[in-house]
């Protein structure tokens, strides 16, 4: 369902407006324009609301120049990196388009990923994806198409502040280029993403009811990409036919925690995904082909209140910035990160020389033992995990296996409340939106909830 019910494209939608807010009303606006708010935009574009959305960050192809300089020469641009700009974290990821929901919005979603240029195999395949390269191009084609049905995207502003009146948002306040400006509005679409940490504080102190969330940490796993096909297809691995072997693993522990793959990338490499200066974020991403020597995912664990020593609802925040923060300082250069081979690993000891498995990292990596870098109860999971795992996968627990620290941003450590129609528990009008507001995981879940939240909207204006 593209519309709510009575809704139509163009100036019957804008009737429709006309109708709840008087002549004139103010525009809905989306704070965020990854795969969250892209999809928002693109619903209410469509039904002629005209909305403005709101990145931080630049667009695709400066973005994608800024990131490439800081892989190579350590400088980070905190508003323009893996994190900020058009496409969200999504952009530099391998573009996986599955997810564990039935929603009849998936179709949707895989359409328009198409129409933009993806390959249509994406409609029928089981595990579709489409590479950071293509994403490239993609998300700029949707976002031309949003423009041509009125909607605005302005890049470098970024959400400062919220204005409200007996409950209600009437206005936003933003700042670009050093200028500020107020936009009214009585819809603003959260979709801000899991790293804009300074934007969380601002709405938590503005009043919106916000809470930690249980998620999870952990590291980049490394193996040759043929081991995996060895494993997955046994003598058939060098079959034509056949693409980049992936895995989805899970096991329990005697610890108590479960560790679990999380965002594999056939074929892929790892990289450094950090937003904030003196700090070091590990990420996994591929291109269309999958050719890289390397497959790599997450192994991720489960953290909690528990774990971060209080119940405020920052706490997430503060332990996610402390490990990036332990693992920037093992760096022998900038955002350099600790690195240890799977055997090294399990004797405690520092690595001194890699085995058949190179890091594939960008910047660089420092041989460390990441007993001193992870909280002590993750790093026994890991431990025990993986041999475990190796029954699932032969050759799982490879002595020659890379791991590398930190994985934090697999999730956001945040919830931003809504009621059961999707608006803010406590300010009517604002709509916390996706992966940010702790409401969905990865690409496809956030386009869902993107889309979701528009039609409230829409329900909401044309009810």
């Amino acid at each position: 369902r593209a519309f709510p019910s009575g809704a139509a494209r163009g100036t019957g939608a804008k009737q429709g407006i006309g109708a709840e807010q008087g002549t004139g009303a103010a525009r809905p606006v989306i704070a965020g324009f990854g795969p969250c708010g892209i999809f928002a935009a693109l619903i209410l574009a469509e039904a002629g609301l005209a909305p403005i959305v709101l990145e931080r960050g630049k667009p695709a192809e400066e973005r994608f120049r800024d990131v490439q300089r800081f892989w190579e020469q350590g400088i980070l641009e905190p508003e323009s990196n893996v994190q900020f700009g058009e496409g969200g974290a999504g952009t530099f990821s391998d573009g996986k388009l599955t997810t564990g929901i039935r929603d009849v919005r998936i179709r949707k979603v895989l359409r328009e990923f198409t129409d933009a240029g993806a390959d249509p195999a994406i409609l029928y395949q089981q595990r579709p994806h489409i590479g950071t390269d293509k994403l490239r191009q993609i998300i700029p084609a949707i976002r031309r198409r949003i423009e041509e049905a009125g909607g605005e995207v302005r890049f470098g502003t970024k959400l400062t502040g919220l204005e409200t009146e007996d409950g209600k948002l009437t206005g936003v306040r933003t700042v670009r280029s050093g200028q500020t400006e107020r936009i009214p509005a009585r819809h603003l679409v959260l979709a801000i993403g899991h790293s804009a940490r300074d934007t969380f504080r601002m709405l938590q102190e503005t009043g919106l009811d916000m809470e930690q969330k249980p998620f999870s940490i952990g590291v980049r796993i490394e193996h040759l990409q043929e081991s995996i096909d060895r494993s997955q297809f046994g003598d058939l691995y060098q079959n034509e036919i056949l693409r980049p072997a992936n895995y989805k693993v899970v096991t329990a522990t005697s610890t108590g925690r479960k560790l679990y793959s999380f965002c594999m990338c056939p074929g892929g490499e790892v990289v450094c995904g950090s937003s904030e200066e003196e700090g070091v974020v590990t990420n996994g991403m591929s291109e269309y082909a999958r050719d890289k020597v390397n497959a790599n995912s997450a192994m991720l664990v489960g953290v909690d209140e528990n774990d971060f020593s209080g119940s405020a609802w920052d706490a997430g925040i503060h332990f996610q910035q402390e490990l990036e923060k332990r693992a920037f300082a093992y760096g022998e250069k900038a955002y350099y990160a600790p690195s240890q081979r799977a055997g090294d690993f399990h004797e405690h000891r520092k690595t001194e020389k890699w085995g058949k498995v190179t890091p594939s990292y960008r910047p660089g990596v420092t041989m460390s033992n990441l007993w001193d870098v992870l909280p002590e109860e993750v790093a026994k999971t890991l431990d025990e995990g993986l041999i475990l795992l190796d029954k699932k996968i032969r050759g799982f627990n490879d002595p020659d296996a890379v791991l590398t620290a930190v994985e934090t941003r697999s999730s956001s450590p945040v919830r931003i409340r809504r009621n059961e129609n999707g608006e803010s528990i406590s300010v009517s009008g604002i709509y916390p939106t996706g992966e940010g507001a702790g409401y969905a995981g990865g690409i496809m879940s956030s386009a869902i909830d993107g889309i979701r939240q528009a039609e409230v909207l829409l329900d909401k204006l044309f009810s």
